[in-house]
């Protein structure tokens, strides 16, 4: 493959988070400005690691979030292609595109977070609390959507109602890919960890509609920054 010079060599990452971030912000900037145009294949995951001094665990998680925005096509046994120059549609984050959960999370996560207010028990608000703050301390960004995707897990047990707690269950995967996603591309990090607590705080006060309230703010910004992608 060949690539211009202007995109050979990128300086050395310190951070994990910030690595992730300037290797997704590189890759995006080359396939949007042409550098890399739209057919062409990317270096191998190994290379792409020598060329920004990273982990290819670094390079994975650039690349998924490239794959997400409908930037490039991993194929198997072939490597990962560029298929188009700009983000004009949905998310692609595996099972479920993210139009497909952002429709039904507030039908089942913002009653979960209400009759988790009322029906919580002490270990189900040390559980979350406990989850929050592992959140607010956690630089490494895939140990972060983890503990995103039990935090969400953990309110649908509090409700007590294992028909939310299955769906949650099920869609996870998803769900931290999109987090993972949005970290990424639009730095939803920090201002998640503030949601997150708000929505716990909701729980903790034991009022269904404060609860329901905070969780109903904290979608309604995944929205706002999953929309914002889009070109």
């Amino acid at each position: 493959m060949n690539l211009s010079d202007s995109w050979a060599v990128s300086p050395p990452i310190t951070t994990r988070v910030s690595a992730a971030e300037a290797v997704f912000a590189d890759l995006r900037d080359a396939i949007v400005s042409g550098r890399v145009a739209v057919g062409e294949k990317l270096p191998a995951e190994a290379a792409l690691a020598t060329r920004h001094s990273v982990s290819r665990s670094v390079i994975r998680e650039a690349l998924r979030s490239c794959t997400a925005l409908g930037l490039t096509e991993t194929k198997t046994g072939r490597g990962t292609f560029v298929i188009a120059d700009r983000v004009t549609g949905d998310l692609d984050i595996g099972n479920y595109a993210a139009r497909e959960l952002m429709e039904a999370r507030p039908h089942v996560e913002i009653p979960a977070a209400g009759w988790a207010a009322e029906r919580h028990t002490e270990e189900d608000l040390q559980i979350l609390l406990g989850l929050t703050e592992e959140m607010r301390g956690e630089d490494d960004q895939q140990t972060w959507v983890t503990l995103d995707g039990q935090f969400h897990t953990a309110i649908a047990r509090a409700s007590k109602n294992r028909v939310f707690e299955a769906i949650i269950v099920d869609i996870r995967g998803a769900l931290t890919r999109q987090s993972e996603t949005l970290n990424l591309v639009a730095h939803r990090q920090q201002q998640s960890n503030r949601e997150h607590d708000a929505i716990v705080e909701g729980i903790r006060s034991g009022s269904y509609t404060a609860a329901a309230q905070a969780m109903t703010d904290h979608l309604s910004a995944v929205r706002g920054a999953v929309e914002s992608l889009r070109g």
